[in-house]
């Protein structure tokens, strides 16, 4: 069993006053050596007795015991600010160790917290998933039943189903998506690599545009990270950059950068821009920049109330490259950071 921190700093402090003691009694030995006219009858005494080479080295051996007792007393309090520090970071998930008497106690709650947390957090996923398999199963019946439609003849109440259960599933993830995030958006340890989550999106994104000769460049640094589900992230990510293609020309640029305690995404495209007076405007539901592309415009929508349940933030601005720039906010794991502009709707 771990010694007591009480118990660790009370032997410290008695070996620590021992050595004291000792040290000083030779201190007094040597004055009263140098200066005999300071002896008093105690002192003679005390100098007949303590006046030998053992009595310096007991007192350092006692004042550096008990110096090292003390010290491995409060190791264990920054071992576990250390712990605490990683389960933060995502480095770890329990608090692993044992603690001194008076601390052990508050790991095991802690650790017991956690272990209610994550069950939580599990179960809200699980029903999050069984949701989103109950709703989309019959739309995407109702969608085939579209498409028969349409071979039946009835082109215009086909197209007229399949915009609604389009809207439908647009609607189904963004509430899936804000049940998600707001259950796991300050879990601590949560966190995704950003140059990861880009990579696998322009790898997916420039197949869907194979057509058109676009460039999907990354250029985000591996060190990345922030502290959101992976899920989300893509969810952010995905809109953001599904949008830049859908406007650019030629050229799609995906960048991070540190800024504060903050990861900055820019997400920038080549294509026609977007008025300042729309920036604002398509960040909210149901807002579209221009109704003739086909979109619910609830995709820039998810983006901003995902970020703002993790913290941060999304904006639009020029782009250099003359279209639209996204600037994606998110909070950084530790260690990491970034920042800047943003896109266009869905």
């Amino acid at each position: 069993m771990t010694p007591s921190l009480r118990r660790r700093i009370f032997t410290g402090s008695v070996l620590w006053t021992i050595g004291m003691i000792l040290l000083a009694s030779a201190a007094m030995s040597v004055v009263f050596d140098v200066y005999p006219v300071l002896r008093l009858p105690i002192a003679l005494h005390v100098h007949g007795v303590l006046q030998m080479p053992l009595v310096l080295l007991a007192g350092a051996v006692c004042l550096v015991a008990g110096a090292l007792q003390v010290r491995r007393g409060l190791a264990r309090i920054d071992d576990l600010r250390s712990r605490l520090t990683g389960l933060r970071q995502g480095q770890e998930r329990r608090l692993e160790g044992a603690y001194p008497g008076e601390i052990q106690p508050l790991v095991d709650d802690l650790n017991a917290l956690l272990t209610q947390r994550d069950e939580a957090i599990r179960r809200a996923h699980a029903k999050a998933g069984d949701l989103a398999h109950g709703l989309k199963t019959p739309l995407a019946i109702l969608a085939q039943e579209a498409d028969s439609t349409a071979t039946a003849g009835h082109v215009e109440v086909a197209a007229s189903i399949r915009q609604l259960v389009e809207r439908m599933r647009r609607q189904v993830d963004y509430h899936l998506a804000h049940a998600r995030a707001a259950a796991s958006g300050s879990t601590p340890g949560t966190r995704s690599s950003v140059k990861t989550s880009a990579d696998g999106l322009a790898r997916a994104l420039g197949r869907l545009h194979a057509g058109r000769d676009l460039l999907i460049d990354v250029a985000s640094p591996a060190a990345h990270c922030v502290r959101v589900e992976r899920e989300d992230l893509d969810e952010m990510l995905g809109n953001l950059v599904d949008n830049a293609c859908k406007w650019a020309q030629t050229r799609v640029r995906v960048d991070s950068s540190l800024a504060g305690r903050e990861i900055v995404i820019v997400v920038d495209d080549d294509g026609p821009g977007l008025a300042e007076g729309m920036r604002a405007a398509v960040l909210r539901r149901g807002v579209r920049a221009d109704e003739a592309v086909a979109g619910t415009g609830l995709g820039l929508a998810i983006v901003g109330d995902l970020a703002e349940l993790y913290g941060g933030s999304v904006a639009l601005e020029r782009s250099p490259d003359g279209g639209c720039r996204a600037v994606l906010r998110l909070p950084a794991v530790d260690g990491d950071d970034s920042g800047e502009d943003v896109p266009r709707p869905t």
